[in-house]
């Protein structure tokens, strides 16, 4: 049996479904689908030097990394290899060539601070540290049962508090750039990273084949939105939120809650059963709003970090 690692060929079908299918095998709690992967190749920023890697064995896909740049970091020299196996075709070499592979790639590009997401399970945790890298912050997959579970009622909006929904931007999403921009300034993380580039933001985020502009909810303020939750979907029935939060001067009025409150209500009745989020684990104001919904932790991921050089 030989394992060798190669680039995902972009326009393959094939190397896409593969790809989506081992990352569904190994993190049920994230959506990906054939599309988003095919769509993430094609639409990277030339900056992140994106490049994701298949590992097989025998022309069977048995394992994946994800390996880019960390271009819109302040900090030069960041990077990411995440790298997931096949739960069931693990102890094979994969993981260990995949690593090799993109250490490789990101070393030449010039690389000094390679961040990677491990989840937490002792083999995992042991892999990373055989290869150099060291544990840091932790963070969680949360999950809800939309078909089952019982969601808080829909409240009301005070007054001055418009519900409304991304598609009502579509003609011009700029407002939701700047909100998605601040909000990522104060996300808990070990990189900074800064939203400034409008086009890439509507390539990145808008027009990502996962995102859902419909289920997508905002607050209004005066016009102006002060709160979001944004919304993907998998085109079947998971649904996710990937970033929920409340410009800085109009936080302390419970408006990111009311967002999501719409949210998943949205969801719900457009037929999703299943609904997934993810914190960090030292976000507990994020964390207790995800507990009053009904979400419960189901995976924990530890962030590994390893000095090129």
């Amino acid at each position: 049996m030989t394992v060798i690692v190669r680039e995902l060929r972009r326009g393959s079908q094939t190397d896409a479904e593969g790809f989506a299918r081992i990352r569904h095998l190994a993190l049920p709690f994230m959506l990906y689908t054939p599309e988003s992967i095919a769509y993430g190749v094609e639409h990277a920023h030339p900056d992140s030097h994106y490049q994701p890697l298949l590992a097989e064995e025998d022309g069977e896909f048995i394992g994946t990394a994800q390996v880019g740049v960390i271009y819109d970091s302040p900090e030069p020299g960041q990077a990411y290899v995440n790298v997931y196996v096949h739960p069931k075709r693990t102890g094979r070499g994969a993981g260990s060539l995949l690593v090799r592979a993109a250490e490789e790639r990101l070393a030449a590009l010039g690389a000094t601070r390679l961040h990677a997401w491990v989840l937490d399970e002792p083999g995992n945790r042991a892999f990373a540290e055989r290869h150099g890298y060291r544990a840091s912050r932790s963070a969680h997959f949360l999950r809800l049962d939309l078909a089952n579970g019982t969601l808080p009622p829909l409240q009301s909006p005070p007054p001055g508090v418009e519900l409304r929904t991304a598609a009502d931007f579509a003609d011009d999403p700029r407002p939701l750039f700047r909100l998605d921009a601040e909000t990522l300034l104060d996300e808990p993380s070990d990189v900074d990273r800064e939203f400034t580039d409008y086009d890439a933001w509507m390539t990145e985020t808008w027009h990502n084949p996962l995102f859902s502009p419909e289920l997508t909810s905002i607050a209004v303020v005066d016009g102006h939105p002060a709160a979001f939750s944004a919304a993907r979907t998998d085109g079947g029935t998971r649904y996710g939120t990937v970033m929920t939060g409340t410009a800085r001067a109009f936080r302390g009025r419970g408006l990111a809650k009311l967002a999501k409150n719409d949210s998943l209500h949205r969801a719900r009745a457009a037929g999703f059963t299943e609904a997934f989020t993810g914190n960090d684990s030292g976000n507990g104001p994020m964390l207790a709003i995800n507990k009053w919904f009904g979400y419960e932790i189901c995976a924990t991921e530890v962030k590994y970090v390893r000095e090129l050089g």
